[in-house]
């Protein structure tokens, strides 16, 4: 954009436009994050994260102690039995990233989001 003193002269093009729209997007879709509701994981669990619904997926991670989880969506997968009872339940807390429901208190033996797709 070029300024010129007292005045405002616009210069842009259609990738601007879009660039501008994607970064508009991506500042939507953090914000939508920031106010998702977070589950608490069960105290004393230093939870870990997969790349899939069961233990035999890669390790993405370890989330630290009092740590909360956003759930974007649940998918069957691998039976666990955690602090909060058996179940087949897991938690998509990020892309790629899912964690067992049996050690997230999401106050239901069920499902409290979406089927992944």
């Amino acid at each position: 954009m070029a300024v010129e003193e007292g005045t405002t002269t616009v210069e842009g093009t259609v990738e601007d436009t879009a660039e501008g729209t994607a970064v508009g997007t991506l500042a939507a879709e953090e914000s939508a994050e920031a106010t998702a509701v977070r589950y608490p994981v069960a105290p004393g669990v230093r939870l870990k994260v997969r790349s899939g619904p069961g233990t035999q997926y890669q390790l993405v991670k370890v989330l630290p102690l009092g740590a909360r989880v956003p759930i974007n969506c649940q998918k069957p997968g691998e039976w666990v039995t955690g602090t909060y009872g058996t179940t087949n339940v897991w938690d998509n807390i990020a892309n790629g990233q899912y964690v067992s429901d049996a050690y997230v208190k999401t106050g239901s033996d069920g499902y409290v989001a979406p089927r992944c797709a």
